[in-house]
């Protein structure tokens, strides 16, 4: 999930008020039904009835704008924060449940599939600026959340692993599969099955990585 860097006077929070969480909503309902060509700040400020000063204000340029609707995106994707607290073996695996079902949710979703296929069709024209921006603004923001969620596990005890980053990208390989790339060549996700999957992920990820 992302889009584009950040102003220097204009950094972006991903924590928005729920009325900038509207107006997001308002501009990625845009870029879904019109492409990026519909995302200006003209038409979000007209969708979402709020004045053009507003947005500049919250979210700085263009780009920032962009950028916010990405972060606000991979937001969706919930992950659990302990705080410190000592986690067991169930109410960890409650939270990466939750965490999977999530993450299967939003890739699926059409503002996820259009935010990834507008990035591959622009790679060949501007360097691959979107990409970069769904990388860092999206995927880095999810993947840092679930990463700091295991290691919690793992000071717990319940988890035990060597390398952080290459338990989690067992976790995500375990999730997703193929099943985003087939998504973003058109095959219909079963949304019905997810929540199955999503235990299922977990039971095998569980199978590999819990304490004994």
């Amino acid at each position: 999930m992302s889009i584009l860097a950040l102003t220097e006077d204009a950094e972006i929070d991903n924590h928005f008020t729920p009325r900038q969480q509207a107006v997001l909503e308002q501009a990625l309902r845009l870029l879904v039904e019109g492409g990026e060509k519909a995302v200006t700040t003209a038409g979000i400020a007209r969708a979402a009835s709020c004045s053009k000063e507003s947005l500049y204000k919250w979210f700085g340029d263009r780009d920032g704008l962009l950028s916010a609707m990405i972060a606000y995106q991979a937001s969706k994707v919930r992950t659990f924060e302990s705080a410190g607290h000592r986690l067991d073996s169930e109410e960890l695996k409650h939270h990466l449940s939750d965490f999977a079902q999530d993450l299967l949710e939003v890739l699926a979703g059409d503002v996820s599939l259009a935010l990834n296929r507008l990035a591959i069709g622009q790679t060949s024209r501007d360097g691959q600026k979107l990409g970069r921006m769904l990388l860092e603004r999206g995927r880095a923001q999810i993947d840092q959340r679930a990463r700091a969620l295991l290691e919690d596990g793992r000071r717990s005890g319940v988890l035990v692993f060597d390398d952080g980053d290459e338990a989690y990208r067992v976790l995500y390989g375990l999730i997703v599969g193929d099943g985003h790339v087939r998504m973003l060549l058109g095959e219909k996700p079963d949304r019905g099955m997810f929540a199955r999957r999503a235990d299922r992920s977990i039971e095998r990820f569980w199978m590999l990585f819990a304490s004994k």
